[in-house]
């Protein structure tokens, strides 16, 4: 649950941001009349966004066993990439992006609505399906749906109350603050998504090391738990781990979290890409 929760929040409060923007410099240039333009690239993406996410699911039901467990380490991989992607994608791009939307904007207010609604829809689509892989692959790695759906739709429903409320600048947020700090949390659920990826082609036989745990405490903690849950949620941890997994999870921190890290603390944008009205 908790996983998506912050999924959903860090990617829905992005998209939130894109289209506040979008929205505020449309309004101050006087053009309310394209705002349905706009409007109706966001649904479109979002569209999208959900039918890539039920796609997900479907497909996965549909397939054997063995072509279950290849479709699912393979999403899980590039759920990895996608989303360590993002988080340094954000970090380089956030202290301009306001004057590159307002760019992209200014050139489709000559050209026609159409132009305008693919950028809207451009803008939004990114983080929509990002969000579809990645939180296919944390249902992946639940033990049940019910707690992956609630806290995404939690996440979600929270990143738009907060993108509105920055929109009326009803409340003020360091997002360069929230940005690296739900970036360092995501990079650590990835590093749990590229544990449980790595455990899918063990179990197909195409990893070693499939038996040979660092843990297995399922005798005195069940893997659907609220502690095993809790562990899977934040860390990526299940109560069968192996030295493989291990390993790797711990490799891809070492690797990716220092130069997260490094990359913040070099004049890490201030709320550069708060909207402007």
């Amino acid at each position: 649950m908790l996983s998506n929760f912050l999924v959903g929040i860090r990617e829905g409060l992005e998209a939130a941001l894109i289209v506040g923007i979008l929205i505020a410099y449309i309004v101050k240039v006087g053009n309310r009349k394209h705002l349905a333009a706009v409007w109706a690239g966001v649904a479109v993406a979002l569209t999208l966004s959900f039918a890539t996410g039920g796609f997900l699911a479907f497909t996965s039901a549909e397939l054997s066993e063995r072509g279950e467990q290849l479709f699912a380490g393979t999403t899980s991989l590039v759920a990895v990439g996608l989303v360590t992607w993002m988080v340094f994608w954000m970090k380089s791009a956030a202290r301009g992006l306001r004057d590159e939307l307002h760019g992209k904007v200014s050139t489709a207010l000559t050209t026609g609505p159409l132009t305008l609604a693919l950028a809207a829809f451009f803008a939004v689509i990114r983080e929509g399906l990002e969000t579809a892989v990645f939180a296919y692959a944390n249902f992946r790695t639940a033990t049940s749906n019910s707690a992956p759906a609630l806290g995404l739709t939690i996440g979600l429903l929270a990143a738009i109350a907060l993108g509105w409320l920055i929109y009326r600048r009803a409340i003020t947020i360091n997002l360069s603050k929230f940005f690296t700090i739900t970036g360092v949390a995501l990079v650590v659920i990835a590093a749990g998504v590229l544990a449980y990826g790595v455990h899918e082609f063990q179990e197909l036989g195409w990893f070693p090391g499939e038996g040979a745990y660092a843990w297995n405490i399922t005798a005195w903690m069940a893997p659907d738990s609220i502690a095993a849950t809790f562990l899977q949620g934040t860390l990526g941890f299940r109560t069968k781990f192996t030295w493989i997994e291990l390993l790797l999870w711990a490799a891809f921190l070492a690797v990716v979290l220092p130069i997260y890290l490094r990359k913040s603390g070099k004049g890490a944008a201030k709320p550069a890409v708060a909207v402007a009205k």
